[in-house]
């Protein structure tokens, strides 16, 4: 049975985990670079006994780090990579600085999610500190492909790992699945991802001339507005309805008396269990049938559904984020899709739990410092529940 840590190690956790999240942001590590981040991580475990490999792929970094040599193994799961930080004329305080301001931690990657790195770090550094010898393994699994293709990143290193038998059993993905306060939710799947590029074609011709052209415009407007009022699924007890949205539309030439000849429409479907990538693919090509007479949908590689019951995972998780914080955390499957797709691919139990993810993909990017000492300590509690 999981006990509450009372040791009073408040101030030495905020310090160690806040220094290291400092670290992080301050390397200018946009998707794919790393920037080192990886390095800091690899030294700090390996000061703990951690053994540390790189399965670099292209120009993507990846670490994977082990304690222990037998199982069950719990696996933290994480990015170094950061998406892009716009208008930098736009930040409170310059986006790598890692400012702190009125006990918040401000910075690219603060709450997406070099804070939750830095915690994981600092919570199995105290973990492997007062348990030397505990039952099974940890490890880590890090990678600066995430907010990009994610295509030579952790699914890279699930492959390479599985031709040599690695077996994941629980999985704690660090993504900002809080919504007002650190632990209210917990994330235990997500919804698939498919995208895809719609293709009308026309006439063109003058505007003056209508007669002698065709407006593929025109020809998409009713299209688009019966996939947006389509009903694809009405969801579970466990996942949301299947969402439509369309994210481009271009045309045109750029002058204003040319009608074009065609118009590109990028679209995504957020699905849950109840569609499939087949039945969604027949029915968006059955609308566009009754309302185009020339056509092509380009569709990109899905990303598939993942879900992990309420089992010793969840539960451990419930357990702990009730003795730290007093909530009664939800679980949640929404938001966008997650390295955590191709973990449970391998069987593992897979959740998702970090920081507060309102300012995610924002300026002025934050995260409470205090929620930093606090995430690891959960992180520790986790490994006290499952690891005994």
């Amino acid at each position: 049975m999981y006990q509450e840590v009372r040791v009073n190690t408040e101030i030495s956790i905020e310090e160690s985990t806040l220094a290291f999240a400092r670290d992080l942001i301050q390397r200018e590590s946009v998707t794919p670079q790393d920037r080192g981040c990886q390095q800091l991580v690899s030294d700090a475990l390996n000061r703990s006994g951690f053994t540390c490999e790189s399965f670099d792929c292209g120009e993507v970094s990846n670490l994977w780090a082990r304690h222990g040599n037998c199982g069950p193994l719990v696996v933290f799961a994480g990015h170094t990579d950061v998406v892009p930080t716009g208008s930098l004329e736009r930040w409170q305080h310059p986006p790598f600085s890692a400012t702190v301001c009125d006990g918040l931690l401000h910075g690219r990657g603060a709450a997406d999610m070099k804070g939750s790195i830095a915690a994981m770090v600092t919570a199995c550094q105290r973990f492997v500190a007062s348990e030397p010898s505990h039952p099974g393994s940890i490890a880590f699994l890090i990678t600066s492909d995430e907010e990009g293709p994610a295509v030579d990143g952790t699914r890279h290193v699930v492959e390479q790992l599985q031709k040599r038998a690695e077996s994941f059993h629980w999985c704690i993905v660090g993504e900002p699945t809080s919504c007002e306060h650190l632990g209210d939710t917990i994330k235990n799947g997500r919804r698939g991802s498919l995208d895809g590029n719609l293709n009308l074609r026309g006439i063109q011709g003058h505007v003056a001339y209508p007669h002698l052209a065709e407006n593929p415009i025109h020809r998409a407007a009713p299209l688009i507005a019966a996939l947006v009022s389509s009903e694809w699924d009405t969801g579970n007890e466990d996942f949301p309805p299947t969402s439509f949205q369309i994210s481009n539309i271009r045309s045109g030439t750029g002058a204003r008396n040319v009608i074009p000849d065609e118009i590109e429409i990028v679209f995504n479907f957020r699905f849950s269990p109840e569609s499939t990538v087949a039945k969604l693919k027949n029915k968006v090509e059955i609308i566009c049938r009754q309302y185009a007479k020339v056509f092509t949908i380009d569709w990109q590689p899905p990303s598939p559904v993942y879900h992990t019951p309420t089992a010793e995972l969840v539960e451990a998780t419930r357990t702990v984020i009730r003795a730290e914080t007093g909530l009664e955390p939800i679980l949640a499957t929404d938001g966008g899709t997650s390295d955590g797709r191709f973990i449970a691919q391998t069987g593992a139990q897979v959740i998702e739990l970090g920081p507060v993810n309102r300012t995610i993909h924002s300026t002025d990017e934050h995260v409470r410092v205090s929620d930093l000492a606090l995430l690891s300590k959960v992180y520790e509690g986790i490994l006290l529940h499952l690891l005994k």
